[in-house]
């Protein structure tokens, strides 16, 4: 116990040793921290004292400056007033100087001191007249330098028309075909460009004309512009026409009342003439226009002539159609670039009313020249010459086609110059359609019946004309049913559907026109529908032809030549695919007629086989087989009787029916095969019969033919005028 308490103590004891340590250790750190305290007191002290010194002096140095600075603040400003006013002073001064500084150079004019110091000085012109109408009013100064303003204006305007008309040149023709065949061949636009000025040129114009519009506040310059391109325009057309007028010689290709299909089928991917093609397409179009008036034996159907005479008339149309299509595609190449030249020169507010005015002549020279084709061929149709319709189908073929692009291109130009090329479409639209309804109803009341009717019973003038007709629109099969549809007679009612489908899409207080597009099947059964109303009205005018003919066998050996021809020409151009369109059964009616036509005819034959076939009691076949046997007088005589009429029969039809024609030579050798066949077997028959019987002394006095004779004569002789 004792042991532990004194442990105790002197733990205690060494505890009590360690704090007074450690309080010895404290009290010296607080002695230095006094210390320390003290000397930071007396920094600060210092410090402060320093800093009021400091304070004190720039006081002292702020109220000697600021005056000074004050006052050289005020000089300056001074001065620069004083540049100012000095400066204002030259510009104002330079006012009252620019009549005299710029009156020699608008005198000169821009060609002899550059476009741009010219622009330049009416700039400062224009600034001085601007300060006077704001200052000084009413002041000779301002009306100098307000005439000085209008002469700079006037001279910058003849300067424009002056670059236009020195630099202005209508596009070569060989340019505008080399773009035309260019895009032909290669389907699509080419790089061919339409160069009307130097590039330069058309900078300075476009200065100019800016300036003027901007500063100038004057359009009058447009109107020069306007007369300019629009006779530049139209100096290209001409161009166009004339060369290649020239290229084709000058003749072929003006259309006479008998060429109306000239080769003019024009269209972007087969047809645009070209530079180094004019002599081919004139060729071609001589060929095509006397290839309506040559017999069928040269058209491709050998064996059809024609009767009558073929006189070309003399009277000819002004416009040519292969140029004037031409024309209309060169036109709207033309505008589209007269379209690209006027954006560079003109600014855009303008542009639309301007390129309306430039484009109206070259329009109207087109147009006008469609509506001469027009009024030619309604005089045509008025003669009852019906192939000068066909002058109309390729230009409204290509008119349809390109005319899409036109109005892209007249897109903003006034309703007037926008409706021209429809109107014309129009026109030319309805003067077809009235040409092949008076073709229809010329072939029902075709008057010439007996006086012009073949005397050997070949295909009939009309029924050639007809068909030639006729072929020639399986080039034009959507034009000219898009014409019967728009046009024709019964047309209101296709004509007021279009135009209440077009008034539904019509910006209000606009007027709408029916539209020339027309779906191509619609177009196609329309004129597949004309095409059987021609057959069927050319069936009825040749049945009641045929009446005319004395012979009651000749008929139908003319309505079977007509009928023939008619399918033959159908097959051949494929028109007939066209019409079963309508009417499958056309194909198998004149099939059927031919048949029917060959069994009338055969009834020519009949007199004959009256007499070779057995019309009475045939005798016993025990007194045919001896040729010893007695015949009875009556019975000789019936034996002579049969043979004489046979002969003179025979005779008579071969003197009447070698004058018949049969010109299809298939035809021919089949209707001659058919009477062999009908006649031969009989009169061999009969000849086998009685020729052994002694009917008579004198048997070649009756039996005048052999079978080979028969079938030489039948083979030979009939059907050949020159037998």
């Amino acid at each position: 116990m004792m042991m532990a308490d004194m442990s105790n103590m002197e733990d205690i004891a060494h505890l009590k040793t360690e704090i007074n340590s450690k309080l010895e250790k404290e009290m010296s750190n607080l002695s230095l921290l006094k210390d320390s305290l003290k000397k930071s007191n007396t920094n600060t002290e210092n410090m402060l004292g320093i800093l009021t010194s400091f304070e004190t002096r720039l006081r002292k140095l702020e109220q000697t400056i600021v005056p000074v600075y004050n006052e050289t603040e005020n000089l300056r400003r001074r001065q620069e007033n004083i540049d100012k006013t000095m400066t204002t002073l030259d510009h104002v001064l330079g006012y009252y100087h620019i009549s005299q500084e710029a009156d020699m150079m608008i005198k000169d004019g821009p060609e002899m001191h550059g476009l741009d110091r010219y622009l330049q000085q009416m700039d400062k012109v224009l600034e001085a007249l601007n300060y006077f109408k704001k200052h000084n009013q009413n002041t000779v100064e301002l009306r100098d330098v307000a005439a000085l303003f209008e002469r700079g204006k006037d001279v910058l305007q003849m300067e424009f028309q002056t670059l236009l008309i020195r630099h202005g040149r209508p596009v070569p023709p060989i340019i505008i075909l080399d773009l035309l065949t260019g895009e032909e061949e290669l389907g699509g636009e080419v790089d061919v460009q339409m160069e009307h000025l130097p590039e330069k040129i058309i900078e300075d114009l476009s200065d100019i004309s800016r300036w003027l519009i901007t500063n100038g506040n004057t359009t009058d310059f447009l109107k020069n512009y306007i007369t300019a391109r629009s006779s530049m325009l139209v100096k290209s057309l001409t161009g166009l026409k004339e060369h290649l007028k020239a290229g084709s010689g000058g003749s072929g290709m003006t259309l006479t009342p008998h060429s109306p299909a000239p080769g003019a089928k024009f269209n972007r991917n087969k047809d645009t003439p070209g530079r180094k093609s004019i002599k081919k397409i004139s060729l071609y179009t001589r060929k095509a226009s006397s290839a309506l008036l040559k017999s069928p034996f040269d058209q491709g159907l050998k064996g059809h002539r024609r009767t009558g005479s073929d006189v070309i008339k003399e009277e000819q149309c002004e416009v040519d159609i292969e140029i004037y299509v031409t024309e209309l595609t060169a036109l709207l190449k033309l505008m589209q670039s007269e379209h690209q030249l006027l954006a560079q020169i003109v600014p855009e507010k303008y542009q639309r009313s301007v390129y309306d005015n430039i484009v109206q002549p070259g329009l109207d020279t087109v147009v006008n020249e469609g509506e001469t084709l027009a009024i030619y061929t309604r005089k045509g149709i008025g003669r009852r010459e019906f192939s000068t319709v066909l002058s109309i189908f390729p230009v409204v073929k290509h008119l349809r086609t390109i005319k899409p692009e036109f109005d892209r291109n007249l897109e903003g130009c006034q309703a007037p110059t926008r409706a021209k090329l429809a109107s014309l479409l129009s026109t030319l639209g309805s003067t077809g359609a009235k040409g092949l309804e008076e073709f229809i109803d010329n072939i029902k009341h075709d008057p010439d019946k007996a006086s012009n009717m073949p005397r050997d019973g070949t295909v009939h003038e009309l029924t050639n004309h007809t068909m030639v007709f006729m072929e020639q629109l399986q080039d034009y099969i959507e034009t000219a049913g898009a014409m019967l549809l728009m046009h024709g007679s019964d047309s209101k009612n296709v004509q007021a559907l279009m135009f209440n489908f077009a008034a539904m899409f019509q910006p209000t207080g606009e007027q709408a026109a029916p539209s020339e597009a027309v779906d191509d099947r619609k177009s196609k059964l329309k004129l597949a529908d004309y095409c059987t109303k021609v057959l069927s009205a050319l069936g009825l005018n040749l049945s009641n032809k045929s009446e005319t003919y004395s012979d009651p066998f000749i008929k139908p050996v003319f309505m079977l030549n007509n009928f023939n021809y008619i399918l033959k020409s159908l097959k051949r151009s494929a028109l007939i695919e066209l019409i079963h369109l309508w009417n499958k059964d056309v194909e198998m009616f004149y099939r059927d007629q031919i048949l029917e036509q060959k069994k009338h005819y055969s009834q020519s034959w009949s007199r004959v086989m009256h007499y070779i076939l057995e019309m009475n009691e045939p005798m016993s076949s025990q007194r045919m087989l001896s040729p010893d046997t007695k015949l009875k007088d009556k019975e000789k005589q019936n034996i002579k009787d049969k043979f004489t009429g046979f002969n003179k029969e025979l005779d008579e039809i071969l003197r009447t029916q070698k004058g018949y024609a049969i010109p299809d030579t298939e035809l021919r050798t089949q209707m001659k095969k058919d009477n062999i066949e009908f006649i031969v077997p009989a009169y061999r028959i009969f000849l086998e019969k009685y020729r052994k019987l002694n009917f008579t002394k004198n048997p070649d006095k009756y039996i005048k033919y052999t079978v080979e004779n028969v079938e030489d004569i039948i083979e030979k002789k009939l059907f050949d005028t020159a037998a």
